[in-house]
């Protein structure tokens, strides 16, 4: 089978020759996996795990994202990002939100607001046709992503109450980065002319332990928006994929009724949560992503543990239903050994690294590089 074959054929249930995978690392554990291989670059690691998507964007054309002096990069809203250091590696924060403390919508400065027009769409066909025999999507996890995105550009704690209080600053904002994702979806999958598989976007709504905001507010300032946005990628052959962090069990029902396909990374924290009560409720509307824990197993089992849950989900999913993968991004500090344990016993590890991988060049970027549209 190809990778699509083998995607698509879990996505329908209808069987495959091993489990789709999904991986994420940050990038000093994807440093790690290519050191241990020889790699050079993404393509080559994405191969040697068995990866079994591949993405296509965009060009951005739109005005120059600056560099400041004191090091941080400014993204599309007018918010910037700093590098935050810990022991084990880095991530880049936001560190300066434009839209922080504005109350009255006279004083929102509508200049931060991106557009659609900021990117070239001509070369998305030849993109996907590059990448055909893959499971092709567009979109990250951070498109749409009204709580976490916007709270980059306002802060967490304001964009929390904003949802409370219906502050109408939120409310513009996210009318604004809902229809810039949107077009650039929207022009995406035109241009792609059928040739995408999944269309990608995200939203945190949970807590380790439940919803991090009710479902009240979910149907007040949410389900108009991905219900309209559901119905869009529908209507050129694509499903829609997104991701969320948390415990979302709740809004699962209601999320369905809106359109979603695949649920991404299901972190399991709670009973309900686990990947087989999950399977029990939804797994006949649902496809689920993910589900192997980087909180848990990943970082603190044994590979022993990894492989006893990989096993598991392999009987739970014979058929299909389940795009194998970590609950986020693979964390640094995570065993080697695990990792290969995950893949390895999925049976999309390829250990014995040839000329035929090794001479791949990158089709995405160097693993460190600061890819922005994944922030956004």
């Amino acid at each position: 089978m190809t990778s699509k074959e083998r995607v698509m054929g879990a996505f329908n249930r209808t069987g495959y020759d091993r489990i789709p995978i999904k991986h994420e690392g940050t990038p000093e554990i994807n440093h790690l996996i290519m050191d241990h291989f020889g790699l050079s670059n993404m393509e080559q690691l994405l191969r040697v795990v068995g990866d079994d998507f591949r993405y296509v964007e965009p060009v951005y054309i739109g005005p120059e994202l600056r560099t400041f002096p004191d090091g941080s990069v400014e993204g599309y809203f007018g918010e910037r990002y700093t590098y935050a250091e810990f022991e084990g590696g880095k991530y880049l924060e936001s560190s300066y939100q434009p839209f922080a403390g504005v109350r009255k919508l006279e004083d929102l400065d509508r200049s931060h607001f991106p557009t659609a027009d900021w990117f070239d769409y001509s070369t998305i066909k030849q993109q996907c046709e590059k990448i055909k025999d893959y499971a092709v999507c567009c979109g990250t996890a951070g498109d749409t992503d009204f709580i976490n995105g916007i709270a980059r550009a306002r802060g967490m704690e304001e964009v929390l109450m904003d949802l409370i209080d219906d502050n109408p600053v939120y409310l513009a904002i996210m009318d604004a980065r809902f229809e810039f994702y949107y077009e650039q979806h929207r022009r995406t999958l035109q241009a792609a002319d059928g040739l995408v598989d999944f269309a990608h976007i995200g939203e945190d709504y949970g807590t380790q332990n439940g919803l991090m905001i009710s479902r009240d507010i979910f149907e007040k300032h949410f389900a108009e928006k991905y219900k309209k946005y559901a119905d869009m990628v529908h209507s050129y052959g694509a499903k829609v994929m997104q991701h969320i962090c948390g415990c979302c069990y709740e809004l699962l029902p209601r999320l369905i009724e809106l359109g979603l396909d695949v649920y991404d990374v299901v972190q399991p924290t709670t009973p309900e949560m686990d990947i087989a009560n999950l399977k029990k409720e939804f797994g006949g509307d649902l496809v689920f992503c993910g589900s192997m824990c980087v909180q848990t197993t990943m970082a603190w089992g044994t590979p022993e543990d990894v492989e006893r849950e990989v096993k598991r989900r392999l009987e739970l999913f014979d058929k299909g239903g389940l795009f194998l993968g970590p609950t986020h991004a693979i964390q640094s500090g995570s065993p080697l050994e695990n990792i290969l344990a995950l893949y390895r016993t999925a049976g999309s590890l390829c250990e014995n690294i040839g000329d035929s991988i090794i001479n791949i060049k990158d089709n995405g970027g160097e693993v460190d590089k600061i890819n922005m549209s994944k922030l956004f």
